[in-house]
């Protein structure tokens, strides 16, 4: 199955990610149309001092400069974690067409959780979501970075 496949890819990166200190969280951004991947990234907040460097917000940036778009009309989404709110309103505006995400965040998610993006009536886009592709492998890598951490 290709969305396995394309959340492995995404588990790797956010696997790097925890190798520099960062919270393990990876995105991979697939043309639907050309089933290639444009984009691999990883939390770099701590390895850039940047607290808007997300796994997704790095794959998006990517993934435009490849195309030499704003609009990613007929991209997808694979993400590790379910995207903060920050997130979730970058992929509205990047006409994300479907977002697949592992693990689920109760405390800091902004689709199932939190603020919710995709449901607001201002929200202009609203991407096809998936939610638990791969989770249970997603959350034992996150369960397992905040175990050391303690």
């Amino acid at each position: 199955m290709e969305d396995a496949r394309y959340m492995k890819q995404a588990l790797a990166a956010a696997r790097a990610s925890a190798a520099f200190g960062d919270v393990p969280v990876g995105a991979v951004i697939v043309d639907r149309v050309a089933s290639r991947i444009l984009a691999v990234a990883g939390n770099r907040v701590e390895q850039d001092r940047d607290p808007t460097a997300h796994a997704e917000l790095l794959a998006i940036r990517m993934a435009a400069r490849e195309l030499s778009v704003a609009r990613l009309s007929h991209c997808d989404l694979y993400v590790t974690l379910e995207p903060c709110a920050m997130c979730a309103q970058a992929i509205a505006f990047a006409r994300i067409t479907r977002l697949f995400f592992g693990a689920y965040d109760p405390k800091g998610g902004g689709v199932e959780h939190g603020a919710r993006i995709f449901s607001q009536p201002t929200c202009n886009h609203v991407p096809d979501v998936v939610g638990g592709l791969e989770e249970g492998e997603c959350a034992r890598l996150l369960r397992e970075f905040f175990a050391g951490l303690r």
